[in-house]
């Protein structure tokens, strides 16, 4: 028996990727954004171990909520799973960093730093990744005209830039980034023509699974197979230059 914590684990993939587990007897614990999200998903879930709330828009929230996390104990397997889509116009949050970049990229880095180190680290990725741009030169959007779909692509490129530093980095640890395909989540929207039964599969087994296929680091998984990734996942400099942009951004420096 394994215990989990998933981000962004109130509905969606996440919620299902906690289903799945708790079935299969571990233990998991949940992340919600806010109190009332929390407790839709206390009634959904019952089984679950626990959950922690925190708005990974904020970074002082974050924060926060990696102290709720280390306050439970150690855990086996962290699954970064939270993120936002493209569909929404520049949004500038608390700390005057754009939306999606905060969420989908800051957030993580901040709770990979934060958190006691699990054994096991799964980063959600897109297969959009192979669009983004690993150019630093105008992260927050202040510069170029709006464009989500590439805000998002570059936030799952970074994702799995992420997931590759921290398996360089950190040698005793199991980090890898995963595509679960384009499901019609509330994310992927109603006519994405992905299998939701298949999506949260290879997560699942990644955080809990002992063959030796799945007891690996620095991959990127589509349905438990091996997939390419964009060039600049595995380039040191982008590595160290992407964990560089999230301290400043932070203040909290990848032990």
């Amino acid at each position: 028996m394994s215990k989990i914590f998933i981000t962004g684990s109130t509905d969606g993939l996440g919620l299902m990727a906690a289903q799945l587990l708790v079935e299969q007897g571990h233990k998991v614990v949940l992340h919600a954004r806010n109190d009332r999200r929390a407790a839709d998903a206390r009634a959904t879930l019952p089984a679950m171990e626990a959950i922690v709330v925190g708005d990974l828009a904020s970074i002082a929230a974050t924060k926060r909520l990696a102290e709720q996390v280390n306050a439970l104990g150690t855990f086996d397997a962290v699954i970064h799973n939270a993120g936002v889509g493209y569909r929404e116009p520049r949004i500038v949050t608390e700390d005057g960093l754009e939306h999606i970049f905060a969420i989908n990229v800051l957030a993580p880095y901040i709770l990979t730093a934060l958190i006691t180190r699990p054994e096991r680290l799964i980063y959600l990725s897109s297969g959009m990744h192979r669009g983004g741009d690993p150019g630093f030169q105008d992260l927050q959007w202040e510069h170029r005209p709006w464009n989500g779909a590439q805000a998002y692509s570059d936030s799952k490129l970074f994702d799995t830039v992420l997931s590759a530093a921290i398996a360089r980095r950190w040698p005793g640890v199991f980090a890898n980034a995963v595509e679960p395909g384009w499901v019609p989540t509330k994310m992927g929207g109603a006519g994405a023509p992905g299998d939701m039964a298949q999506a949260p599969i290879t997560q699942v087994w990644l955080a809990t699974n002992n063959e030796p296929a799945a007891r690996v680091s620095g991959k990127y998984f589509y349905h438990k197979k091996l997939r390419e990734t964009h060039p600049a996942v595995n380039d040191i400099h982008v590595q160290d230059q992407l964990l560089a942009q999230c301290e400043a951004l932070s203040g909290v420096p990848m032990p």
